[in-house]
């Protein structure tokens, strides 16, 4: 913020008689300013600003002060003449402000300066009075009319005109050096509806970020900037940005009612202005906070909001439609995650628009799911700190920008799911936390209010204005940037009380349990209300426990007593945790630990899952996915190809973070993201990296192709056991099916050694089987153990079925086969 200059005392005032009938010949002719206050145009006169009551020349108690001149051509045609009351009218009232709303002006406390400001009918005329801190002279022009107004010291100004209505008027206010030309935002009725207060008072309105933050618009005739804020415990707040050198003090704003929000419509303010709210508190301590509906921002880490609107033309209709045509769940969904700042360091988002969509459409992924992409101070947080929820981090470009780079992924057949924090938010001093000077969008209980884990502050979901704020958000998100889905962080801290927390620290609900009442209302009412707005959307929720129902429908309840959580997919964090584990073990240990790669399937119908290779799985020490593999080079890039083929088969929807697609040995860094310089041609071993790459690149295509793969993710008639206790072996089998019956066997080998003639059980109703995929094929790196031509069932039963195929199952390896 920028230091608000010392006083230097008021324009002196002159007798009204010595005063020019005019505003000095500077001001006469002058254009409107795009703004009323600039930098670097002359500098306003400094020192107006400093509170004082004393009046010099003020007029006898009950008496109002003349105006300096009125000016009225002869014309009896001229139409203010018609408005003006007789000359000899009886003055009442004096203009001036009286020292209560002057001290809550310049204290920034006034309610409802609109009912003082500006002008309003009084007896004996209309009293036109202006606060312009800083200003030498204001003058009022209306049609043939100018007046110049006292100085009523402080930087009020006021006059008595013997008018009979309030007509159509600007100001023309003058500083040293400058003379401008403004809109009075006084004299302007609110800019923001009944309908519009209502809905935030009841907290249902679902398209919060039209109303609420700063919006260029045309009122009431007038062109300028909307701005809006929620902060019902504050004495006073104003609009504080480069149009006004960061000084409010002459731009306080009105409170509207109950409903907590605060309004002003600022003329000549348009796009690319910088602002913030300068909010007194209920203690008189005053505190500069950025919008926190802003939807745009500065380049962390400044942290101003920005005026800005969207001209964006979409070009992603035919992606739209398309999208909505079949559930999430019955889909193929195979999803690449992705940092954006650190996928190639340095792009901006209309950079990357030129680069991401090509390779991810190049190996086959379905959708890219986006790290946070709203605005965030901390760049180490990787954006699950979140102080601009309605804002694209600017780091990477204009909000617009952003859009562009939704849309050229939608024009190249890839969907969009991006991250989204609806958990808790950071304290810093500028967003959030404490906005209005007590607990408003954390809860109130400190107990309730405090994250333990990552020392920040947790949403009130029980409150209602609160709750309108994140729905509306969610919405936002799929609305305005055309997102396909959300993948809801840190789910399962909102939904227990005792999270991390230990007896003492936390209170039973109402029912006597744990559960959070207020976060389970809260994420129904978002998944419906995202789910009824947004055909084709989905929502995913990242959830590690054993909450009953997260991906079933709100009004189903479950034995719980609870209704369903609504979302549409939740990330099987068991499957994760068990599966990797497996893996790290040395495979001669692997079978006392077979039952981590089945018991998956004991609960793999509870939800509609995701199968999740993380961000989270390849920092802080835990190794990148290649890494966790036991053995040599060899065996650790065989290991992560049959262990990516087995993922790629087992029920559920594939993502995978960026870098081990092409078998990242170093954890991933936010600093320098991938090491793409593994798959540089003059690299010696860039052969094996881009072997697993080229093997993502075919499982992706094998799985789209083949409908037994995700057709029937969600249904136990979609899947069969036929070898799943072959621990001995460290072999796994299973069949999937498609909705019309069509199988594919897939067969994971997870010891280094090669298995000839293993028979494996299969349905005598299969003349033959084709293989379709081996992780094995020397052009992915692997020995080209194979299993060439049709193989034919033998009459031989096996594993519970009529008939079996004889295999050769290379050491380490995922084998799929189809029917011939």
């Amino acid at each position: 913020m920028t230091p608000r200059p010392e006083s230097s005392g008021s324009h002196p005032e002159q007798p009204a008689e010595q005063r020019p009938a005019e505003p000095p010949a500077s001001a006469r002719g002058k254009k409107p300013a795009a703004a009323e206050e600039t930098s670097g145009k002359g500098g306003a006169k400094k020192g107006a600003g400093k509170k004082s009551t004393a009046k010099k020349g003020a007029s006898k108690k009950g008496r109002a002060k003349k105006a300096r001149a009125v000016r009225v051509p002869a014309s009896g045609t001229d139409p203010e003449a018609g408005r003006l009351a007789p000359p000899e009218a009886e003055l009442a009232v004096s203009p001036a402000l009286g020292t209560a709303d002057r001290e809550r002006l310049l204290d920034g406390t006034h309610h409802a300066p609109h009912t003082v400001l500006g002008g309003h009918p009084v007896p004996g005329g209309v009293a036109f009075r202006v606060f312009k801190p800083y200003a030498l002279a204001v003058t009022v022009v209306s049609g043939g009319l100018t007046v110049e107004l006292h100085d009523d010291g402080s930087g009020f100004f006021s006059a008595l005109l013997p008018l009979r209505e309030v007509p159509a008027y600007r100001l023309l206010v003058a500083y040293e050096g400058t003379v401008r030309e403004v809109e009075d935002a006084y004299r302007l009725l609110p800019s923001l509806g009944e309908l519009d207060l209502h809905l935030i008072g009841e907290g249902r309105h679902e398209e919060l970020w039209t109303a609420l933050g700063a919006h260029p618009m045309t009122h009431q005739g007038v062109v300028g900037t909307r701005f809006a804020v929620w902060a019902p415990n504050a004495r006073g707040v104003r609009v504080a940005g480069g149009f006004n050198f960061w000084d409010g003090t002459g731009h306080p704003m009105r409170s509207l009612g109950s409903s907590g929000v605060w309004e002003l419509f600022l003329p000549g303010v348009g796009e690319g202005e910088l602002y913030k709210f300068d909010i007194t508190r209920p203690d008189g301590s005053r505190t500069l906070r950025a919008d926190p509906m802003a939807r745009r921002t500065e380049v962390p880490p400044a942290t101003s909001s920005i005026v800005t609107s969207s001209r964006y033309a979409w070009g992603d209709a035919e992606w739209l439609e398309r999208r909505a045509q079949a559930p999430a769940h019955e889909a193929p969904l195979s999803v690449y995650e992705v940092h954006l700042p650190s996928w190639r360091p340095g792009l901006t988002y209309r950079q990357l628009a030129d680069q991401l969509p090509a390779y991810v459409k190049d190996l086959g992924f379905t959708h890219v799911e986006l790290m946070p992409v709203a605005e965030h101070p901390f760049g180490g947080s990787w954006g699950y700190q979140v102080t601009g929820f309605y804002a694209p981090t600017a780091r990477l470009g204009t909000p617009d920008d952003f859009r562009y780079l939704v849309d050229a992924l939608h024009r190249a057949g890839i969907g969009v799911l991006t991250d989204w924090v609806p958990a808790h938010f950071p304290r810093d001093e500028w967003a959030l936390a404490e906005f209005d000077g007590r607990p408003l969008y954390e809860h109130a209980d400190p107990l309730r209010a405090a994250h333990p884990d990552w020392g920040t502050l947790e949403f009130d979901f029980g409150r209602r204005e609160v709750r309108n704020f994140l729905v509306a958000n969610a919405v936002y998100w799929c609305e305005e940037f055309h997102i396909d889905g959300l993948r809801v962080d840190a789910v399962a801290s909102m939904l227990y009380l005792d999270y991390s927390r230990e007896p003492g620290q936390w209170q039973p609900n109402e029912r006597g349990g744990r559960e959070n009442l207020d976060a389970v209302a809260f994420l129904q009412e978002m998944n419906a209300t995202v789910y009824r707005r947004v055909p084709g959307v989905v929502t995913v929720a990242e959830e590690s426990t054993a909450w009953d129902g997260v991906t079933r429908a709100t009004h189903h309840e479950g034995p719980s007593g609870f209704g369903g959580l609504g979302f549409g997919l939740k990330w099987n964090m068991g499957w994760m945790h068990d599966s990797l584990e497996y893996m790290s073990h040395e495979p001669v240990h692997r079978r006392y630990h077979h039952h981590g790669m089945t018991f998956s399937m004991v609960y793999a119908y509870s939800e509609n899952y995701v199968l999740p290779i993380s961000h989270d799985e390849v920092v802080h020490g835990k190794r990148s996915l290649v890494s966790k593999m036991p053995g040599d080079w060899w065996q650790q890039r065989a290991g992560l190809r049959a262990y990516l083929g087995f993922m790629w088969a087992h029920p559920g929807k594939q993502l995978l973070f960026m870098g081990q697609e092409f078998a990242q040995g170093a954890e991933w860094s936010e600093q320098h993201g991938p090491d793409w310089w593994l798959l540089d041609p003059a690299y010696g071993a860039e052969a094996d990296h881009r072997g697993v790459r080229d093997l993502v690149r075919d499982l992706n295509t094998v799985y789209g192709h083949t409908p037994a793969l995700w057709q029937r993710d969600t249904e136990p008639a979609g899947f069969r056991w036929v070898a799943g206790d072959a621990a001995e072996d460290n072999v796994l089998a299973f069949l999937r099916y498609d909705r019309d019956g069509t199988p594919l066997l897939a067969v994971s080998h997870f010891a280094p050694v090669v298995r000839h003639d293993y028979l494996v059980g299969v349905p005598d109703d299969v003349p033959a089987w084709h293989e379709v995929l081996n992780t094995d094929a020397g052009r992915y790196g692997g020995g080209d153990v194979a299993n060439p031509g049709p193989v034919k069932p033998e009459p031989q039963g096996r594993h519970g079925f009529p008939a079996s195929v004889r295999l050769a199952l290379p050491p380490l390896a995922t084998v799929w086969l189809r029917p011939a």
